[in-house]
């Protein structure tokens, strides 16, 4: 296109030239120079338009890596990153979110450097290594629910940096642009799919996180919602997670219940009696057999 106009441009100040000097027509002299003008215009707004965009290099790791690939112009990207958001930093030992008390309502971040630790009333879940989401499950369920808390504490395990939205404002931008909302919604659910191996697989590392490129599925999304939620509203909290743990090591222990398997409350545990008496081996009473061989 920037040639096309280059082209158009030239030609037009050459008919100018041949209409003032050859021809002596002041009607194409007129006509070719507004057509000069317009083509001038629009060749300078091209080139504009491929002018070199200087990412931030804090940002430039998390544009290759993640939205790069996903063919986001840098132009979008620093729209994305230079309105609504910035760059905060934690230290060893300080939290992001802290277990019922912080709100999940009021901002989405993405980790630049560092490493964070998700844990559950001390127990530890994952880690979050660069160029993550830190809160995609909980930004994941409150489009359907607001009003809610972290149910698990996010602390720094190193120096920690990492950008972050308003999730508010953040809603209304992708609002209008449905390119980037459709990206971001990948990015999330891909990040929720990587979460949930992290979980079947607590010594996943980074390099080892990376090469998971599975395409996120809606179990996959609610699986760690379901696992930072359900355990919270448990009866009891220690033994819901200790459940949860033993389970992770198999997908099938990760899948939701299905309705018609829901043990009812009413029903009462199996007695270690009873389940002995089960497997107890048969009685090899004289009497017992006898009536048994005249029957």
């Amino acid at each position: 296109m920037i040639v096309l106009r280059a082209m158009l441009t030239i030609g037009c100040a050459l008919f100018i030239i041949w209409a003032t000097l050859f021809r002596c027509g002041l009607d194409i002299m007129i006509w070719n120079t507004a057509f000069l003008v317009i083509n001038l215009l629009h060749f300078l707004y091209l080139l504009y338009k491929r002018r070199p965009i200087n990412i931030d290099k804090e940002l430039s790791s998390l544009y290759k890596r993640m939205f790069e690939p996903l063919h986001v112009p840098p132009e979008l990207f620093q729209r994305l990153t230079g309105q609504f958001c910035n760059i905060q930093m934690l230290k060893p030992g300080q939290a992001y979110a802290a277990e019922d008390k912080t709100s999940v309502d009021d901002r989405l971040s993405i980790l630049l450097k560092g490493k964070m630790k998700v844990s559950y009333r001390g127990h530890f879940l994952h880690n979050i290594y660069p160029c993550a989401f830190i809160d995609s499950p909980e930004y994941r369920s409150t489009q359907m629910n607001r009003g809610e808390k972290f149910q698990v504490s996010i602390t720094a395990d190193d120096n920690c940096k990492f950008l972050c939205w308003s999730r508010e404002r953040l809603a209304y931008f992708l609002e209008s642009e449905p390119f980037l909302f459709e990206i971001f919604k990948y990015l999330i659910g891909k990040d929720i799919t990587n979460k949930l191996y992290s979980l079947n697989d607590p010594t996943l590392n980074d390099k080892a996180s990376q090469k998971i490129d599975r395409r996120p599925s809606l179990c996959s999304q609610l699986s760690v919602m379901q696992m930072r939620n359900s355990m919270a509203s448990s009866s009891d909290g220690e033994e819901g997670l200790q459940h949860f743990l033993r389970g992770t090591s198999t997908a099938s222990s990760l899948r939701p219940p299905s309705p018609h398997l829901r043990t009812s409350q009413k029903m009462k545990p199996i007695e270690e009696s009873v389940e002995d008496d089960v497997f107890e081996v048969p009685s090899t009473d004289p009497s017992e057999s006898q009536v048994t061989s005249m029957a």
